[in-house]
């Protein structure tokens, strides 16, 4: 579960924690999903709780989720989950013109700029709150702000790992609570519900071949070895990748 040896060609995992490719995609572009994938659907409908809509999509929008860092792994996959599988109002932050086009792309109903002050421009699309905000990034640096946007009794979720303490008593006067997620937490530690991965990994497999979802890759720098693992966790470090980047021969 948590042996070190992901970056070579050949793996041994779980069974339970792992679902069929998408029989649209190609093995390079499928093995950009599982990760982001498990990671965004297990904060939106796990720690959030966010109701996942099912049926014909939602004719009326209703609540918002700001996903602060839209164009990332995770919130590429997230943005694309909550706008087809929830009826919230999608909110994304990007800051470059590309990074705005591909959250759009990705069904993001309103993208604003987290360079920016956020708060005022949630107000000017009319939306002052955010029942739910899923913080992916640069967590420390927002938190205050988040917290003003946050609804009463809202909920805040995070992956990222702050490098300064978080204030958790700013939630105190709204009731407000705070998730954090890790898609690793039940494969380490085995816990009774760990299939979800896998049940949840085979409805995402099924929503790609129905086209309502779509792979995030973007780069793909050749085999595994050294040289293009260097050039990849390069990219990804300079914080201007989008989506994922992914290594096949």
């Amino acid at each position: 579960m948590v042996r070190q040896g992901t970056n070579s060609e050949l793996h041994a995992v779980d069974e339970r924690i792992i679902g069929a490719k998408p029989k649209s995609l190609s093995f390079e572009d499928a093995a950009a999903m599982p990760l982001t994938t498990i990671t965004a659907w297990e904060l939106l409908f796990d720690r959030l709780g966010v109701e996942q809509f099912r049926g014909a999509q939602a004719t009326q929008r209703k609540g918002v989720l700001l996903v602060v860092g839209g164009a990332g792994g995770v919130g590429s996959m997230l943005v694309q989950i909550a706008s087809k599988l929830t009826a919230l109002n999608v909110v994304a932050t990007a800051s470059r013109p590309e990074t705005v086009q591909w959250c759009y792309g990705l069904g993001a109903h309103f993208v604003i700029d987290h360079h920016r002050p956020m708060r005022q421009q949630m107000e000017e699309l009319n939306f002052p709150q955010a029942e739910y905000i899923a913080s992916l990034t640069s967590t420390d640096q927002h938190f205050a702000e988040l917290v003003e946007i946050l609804a009463p009794q809202g909920k805040i979720g995070l992956i990222d790992d702050p490098k300064t303490l978080l204030d958790i008593r700013l939630l105190k006067a709204k009731s407000a609570s705070l998730h954090w997620e890790s898609m690793f937490a039940r494969s380490t530690f085995e816990t009774p519900d760990i299939l979800r991965q896998h049940d949840l990994l085979t409805e995402v497999a099924r929503l790609t071949d129905l086209g309502t979802l779509k792979t995030t890759a973007t780069e793909r720098y050749g085999p595994i070895n050294a040289e293009n693992l260097k050039r990849a966790h390069a990219l990804v470090e300079s914080g201007t990748s989008i989506g994922k980047v992914v290594l096949a021969d």
